[in-house]
């Protein structure tokens, strides 16, 4: 077992055990909800950051469904990969949905049916990126639930232009996500900040992120497999 693998199934298990996990369960295999996930919403649209963001990519995963309507309540445009980026990238704009609708709109479904799909041409500059992590070190670094999509989602970002070393990654988690220590491999993203419903972490990064997909990473059956990758090299002439 790897010790990033280690990390997961300890918080995994130590939710559970808590009881801090909150539907879908078992927090096994997934970005775990978690108790507290509003106030930590809450907490992440207090921040400068946020207020000053016109456009925020937010994973799709139940805890940082609060988020997403928050991005939305705000008047500010919403990215939302779709799950496994089997359908790429949606865009919500607030304008275009009646606030009636906001918050379905973030939910999964909701973001199908008020959402709308695009090319990668068309996506918007990023302001701002929210993460889902299973885990957080102090030093910023995040674990994910094994599948490298929040890697891949920064990566074909970055590739295109939309963000850049300086675009801020804050993510939200319960404080018994964060961990002293987590190992960092090239292509994994340094968090400027954990946000919990207890407090703001904030990181001083001493390291740089990923310029963008590292090709050589990516199995070939993988890229055939999601057709958004076939799409970057398209468009970016790899």
């Amino acid at each position: 077992m790897s010790e990033k693998e280690a990390v997961r199934r300890k918080i995994w298990e130590l939710m559970e055990e808590l009881r801090v996990a909150r539907f879908p369960r078992p927090a096994f295999g997934r970005i775990p909800n978690f108790v507290g996930a509003e106030l930590a919403a809450r907490r992440l649209v207090e921040q400068d950051e946020f207020e000053s963001a016109g456009v925020v990519k937010v994973n799709p995963d139940a805890p940082q469904r609060r988020v997403r309507l928050a991005v939305l309540s705000y008047g500010k445009v919403l990215i939302m990969p779709t799950p496994r980026l089997k359908k790429g990238f949606l865009i919500l704009d607030p304008r275009k949905i009646h606030k009636k609708f906001f918050a379905k709109a973030s939910t999964i479904r909701g973001a199908f049916k008020y959402g709308q799909s695009c090319s990668l041409r068309n996506l918007p500059r990023v302001d701002l990126v929210v993460a889902g992590s299973v885990a957080v070190s102090r030093d910023g670094v995040r674990v994910g639930k094994g599948g490298g999509y929040s890697e891949l989602e920064y990566g074909i970002l970055r590739e295109l232009g939309l963000v850049s070393e300086e675009t801020p990654i804050l993510t939200t988690v319960h404080d018994v996500q964060v961990v002293d220590e987590i190992p960092r491999e090239p292509y994994d993203l340094v968090v400027d900040a954990i946000i919990t419903p207890m407090r703001v972490i904030r990181i001083e990064r001493n390291s740089l992120r990923p310029k963008g997909i590292i090709w050589k990473l990516i199995p070939p059956e993988k890229l055939e497999s999601m057709p958004i990758l076939l799409e970057l090299r398209r468009t970016i002439g790899s």
